[in-house]
């Protein structure tokens, strides 16, 4: 099983930047593909990144495509992304997922995560 406990988010102004980040307990992190997922006000949850057990494959979301980048350091059980250029349309929740499953496929969806954080929100001003 994986705890997960996310922290970097705030209040920012549009057009700036913060880091997100999520520790994880548990010896066995580098099994889990990771991702990072959001939930505005009166809306769904939303993939937003996502990256591999070894970090060898992203993905993103088309509307971060080229403002966020996800990263992972197996040796500190930690993933993180960096959120540049932030728009007011980035307001949300931001949850970190873990899951055992294989395939891209499977971490750009909420239902095939198989843990979550409880979220830090990310608020962007105009």
């Amino acid at each position: 099983q994986v705890q997960l406990v996310e922290s970097g988010g705030g209040l920012v102004q549009a057009g700036g930047s913060l880091r997100l980040s999520c520790a994880a307990s548990g010896r066995t992190f580098s099994s889990y593909a990771m991702g990072w997922f959001r939930q505005a006000a009166g809306k769904e949850r939303e993939f937003v990144a996502g990256i591999s057990y070894n970090g060898g494959n992203t993905r993103y979301a088309d509307s971060v495509k080229g403002r966020f980048t996800i990263s992972r350091d197996n040796a500190k059980n930690t993933v993180s992304v960096q959120m540049n250029s932030l728009e007011p349309e980035d307001t949300a929740v931001y949850y970190c997922a873990a899951s055992l499953k294989w395939g891209s496929y499977y971490w750009t969806r909420t239902s095939y995560m198989d843990y979550w954080g409880k979220g830090t929100l990310v608020t962007v001003s105009s």
